[in-house]
């Protein structure tokens, strides 16, 4: 049964202390309303376990905007998913544009940091999404079926049915093009038969 999630992340924005303040300015104004879908928000890693403790968790979750493809060891810098889901957090956001285009992500990374979500109690917000390129190219069913494929046919059908899929348009962000509902539709619809 498909459920509506708005969900948003800060990115690398606000001090811990904007965080905390956001975070229960949000939590004020979800108090007494009935939202009818779920709301999470993913902070930046020092943000979470104080955020976590300053709101209502059961009306709004929190997540993490990443988290290492490895389970620990000498890697500084890098958080695992056993330390985002220590911290009280439910979600992780995997795949997200940025961090396949800034830091490249590749599909293997991916799926191992999907597995360890997973291994560790974390619901993998997973996104997926096209560039301008890819669009203009034609080719937004093949980059789409690609990122879902390489990362996430691993994982049994129980597993697959714990991660949220978000169809993000790369290419609707800040470039003063918008994507039509027909468009989201069409791209949900072969989502969903890539998956069947």
């Amino acid at each position: 049964m498909r459920k509506n999630i708005v969900a948003g992340n800060w990115k690398m924005n606000t001090t811990l202390q904007e965080g905390v303040a956001l975070a229960k300015e949000i939590d004020a104004a979800l108090a007494g309303v009935s939202t009818k879908c779920d709301v999470i928000i993913a902070t930046p890693f020092t943000h979470l376990v104080s955020v976590v403790n300053a709101i209502d968790t059961k009306r709004i979750g929190v997540g993490a905007e990443n988290c290492a493809d490895k389970t620990e060891g000498a890697y500084t810098g890098e958080v695992s998913a056993k330390m985002v889901a220590s911290t009280g957090a439910q979600y992780v956001i995997l795949g997200h544009s940025e961090r396949r285009a800034y830091y490249h992500e590749t599909p293997e990374i991916l799926k191992e940091k999907v597995l360890l979500a997973l291994a560790n109690g974390l619901t993998p917000i997973f996104c997926i999404g096209e560039v301008l390129e890819e669009r203009e190219a034609g080719k937004h069913f093949d980059v789409v079926k690609a990122q879902v494929e390489e990362s996430l046919f691993n994982l049994s059908a129980e597993d697959f049915g714990k991660i949220i899929l978000a169809y993000e348009p790369v290419w609707a962000i800040g470039t003063g093009k918008t994507a039509t509902a027909d468009q989201a539709q069409e791209i949900h619809a072969f989502i969903r038969k890539t998956i069947a």
